[in-house]
């Protein structure tokens, strides 16, 4: 049951992390964790690699995803850890996924170009390492120009206090629902993934559900909990520390598995350091192969 542990981490394979999956377990066991799991936003492109690097480096990899999805109007992150990375179904699912968050970057690029933004989907797409590119992915794009080029609009996220958390800032203001860019979310349904997984492996944890775009009630997570949820991530970056109360509470009244994850991706990120999250041990890893889904 010993060793720390951190259960969300991005690679490269992200379009807005920027450590590959070698890299990554490498600075594992220089940090001393006994295992970790990348798990990259709808996409399993760090696997099969990482896994033999895993062996190599004697750092446990726990193979996962982190799914976006949709439940009652919002988007909710699942995380898949234990999942069969290359089962028929995951692959479908990711499909699906991919194709709608494509469309849905493609759809933000041209409302930020509508308004008057210097900047094109085949440079965000060049920058991004062709994946579907995240709404941060593409507001760093932006910011990183702004601040190159001394641009005004762009003036309030590359300079001051606001430049720690800038792409954060920016899709805040254009890309939530009542933002100029804001796009309607199209994506798979969180119950029916958990439905469509329920044969593959995983033991589904809901990720960071304090996020300003989560916002998960306790009232949601008794739903995703009958319909096959088993882990509640209640360590997170994204956590102050009422939430954490709040969520650990709720997860030990849902007989839910409280986990940690640091939600790692580097540059964007750059409040989240990595190997800094001491809340992760090992005894979460087993209980959450305990409650895998075969």
């Amino acid at each position: 049951m010993n060793g720390r542990v951190d259960l969300h981490i991005h690679s490269s394979n992200s379009s807005d992390a920027d450590f590959s999956p070698v890299a990554l377990l490498q600075m594992a066991r220089e940090n001393g964790l006994r295992a970790i799991s990348i798990s990259d936003h709808d996409t399993v492109g760090a696997y099969p690699d990482a896994l033999e690097w895993s062996d190599r480096l004697d750092v446990e990899l726990i193979p996962s995803v982190e799914l976006t999805t949709l439940f009652d109007g919002r988007e909710f992150h699942l995380l898949l850890p234990f999942v069969r990375w290359d089962s028929r179904t995951l692959e479908r699912i990711l499909a699906t996924v991919t194709r709608a968050r494509m469309a849905e970057a493609k759809e933000r690029v041209a409302r930020l170009r509508e308004l008057g933004f210097d900047i094109d989907w085949d440079e965000v797409i060049l920058k991004t390492k062709g994946g579907p590119p995240l709404g941060v992915s593409i507001a760093q794009i932006l910011i990183d120009k702004g601040r190159k080029e001394k641009l005004p609009s762009l003036k309030k996220y590359y300079e001051g206090t606001n430049r720690l958390f800038a792409p954060y800032f920016f899709y805040k203001d254009y890309f939530l629902e009542d933002g100029p860019a804001f796009v309607p979310k199209r994506t798979a349904s969180f119950l029916e993934v958990l439905d469509l997984l329920a044969r593959d492996g995983a033991a589904p944890v809901l990720a960071h559900p304090g996020a300003y775009f989560e916002r998960a009630t306790r009232e949601d997570l008794a739903v995703l909990k009958e319909r096959g949820l088993v882990g509640l991530e209640v360590y997170s970056s994204y956590h102050d520390p009422d939430q954490t109360r709040f969520y650990r509470a709720a997860a030990e009244e849902l007989d839910l598995i409280a986990t940690a994850g640091s939600d790692f991706h580097g540059r964007i990120k750059p409040h989240v350091i990595f190997g800094q999250l001491k809340e992760g041990t090992y005894r979460m890893v087993e209980e959450l192969r305990t409650r895998r889904r075969r």
